[in-house]
């Protein structure tokens, strides 16, 4: 995610979730077979022949049990990670399943959120076994998602998150499943998820950054007035420093350029600057391009 880019809603892990693969988890935490009845590729049929395919059919369902394999196992595991360094809530969560089973998916969902900055890939190979492993607890599959959409993976973030709402019944996940929607080149669903019951059951931070996709979706058809106005609806005068507020002043202050209003511009970019205690934005780099 692009430094200071305001149309990104920005993930919240520790919050709600951790930052979760391909393939189903059976109760044993051991991947289901797929392809039919999951008999052997040489199992002969009713009438004492091969089933159709031959030798290329047996070799594909072996190449796909393979990488089945590589989903499940993962990455390898530094020995300093032990999954107690989850977020608590996660771990609750994760008590569903037999002991050792959780300790294993733990381990993957830290490592996975200890590599997102460094080697987003690996991260992604950790979420995918976490998820192979563990793929009906809500927490691994919103981590899942979480990671493939910072790997720009939106159809498959998109899938989970609708997954994992349907799951738990909560609404934060909102604001992603609207990014997701606009990457994909569908804004007009992104403004739609706006209006969707559940954006007021969002916390203050999760409003924030409905209103930020939703306004970037109204920019993405061209409607700059319309994304101004949804942004105005924002809390801009709020005297919180919490993250989301230089994010949504940034986004507004973004808007007002494009529309050529300089001066407004630059008073909230300046804004934005004051609130972004932690540097997330370049707001005092473009109030200082606008002097």
């Amino acid at each position: 995610m692009a430094r200071g880019d305001p149309s990104k809603p920005r993930p919240s892990r520790g919050r709600d979730r951790p930052p979760a693969g391909r393939g189903r988890a059976s109760d044993s935490g051991r991947p289901e077979r797929t392809g039919g009845s999951g008999a052997r590729p040489d199992r002969r049929d009713d009438r004492g022949s091969k089933p159709p395919g031959g030798r290329a059919a047996a070799e594909g369902a072996g190449s796909r049990r393979r990488l089945s394999q590589e989903d499940y196992d993962g990455p390898d595991l530094p020995d300093a990670i032990t999954g107690r360094e989850l977020d608590r809530a996660v771990r609750d969560q994760l008590r569903s399943l037999p002991e050792r089973l959780a300790i294993r998916v733990a381990r993957h969902l830290v490592a996975a959120g200890q590599l997102l900055e460094t080697d987003a890939e690996t991260a992604f190979g950790h979420v995918r076994a976490a998820r192979a492993r563990a793929a009906r607890v809500p927490a691994v599959r919103e981590a899942y998602a979480e990671v493939a959409y910072l790997t720009e993976r939106y159809d498959e973030a998109l899938r989970e998150l609708r997954t994992a709402r349907r799951m738990t019944g909560s609404p934060h996940a909102l604001p992603l499943i609207a990014d997701c929607e606009r990457a994909l080149g569908r804004p007009e669903r992104a403004v739609a998820l706006g209006r969707d019951p559940g954006v007021e059951r969002l916390d203050a931070a999760g409003r924030a950054e409905m209103t930020v996709v939703v306004a970037s979706a109204r920019r993405d058809r061209g409607q700059l007035a319309a994304a101004l106005g949804v942004l105005e609806t924002g809390d801009l005068r709020t005297r919180s420093r919490a993250p989301w507020v230089a994010r949504l002043r940034y986004a507004y202050a973004d808007a007002l350029e494009a529309a050529g209003r300089r001066g407004d511009a630059l008073e909230w970019f300046h804004r934005a600057a004051a609130a972004d205690t932690e540097g997330s934005t370049d707001a005092l780099q473009r109030a200082e391009s606008l002097q």
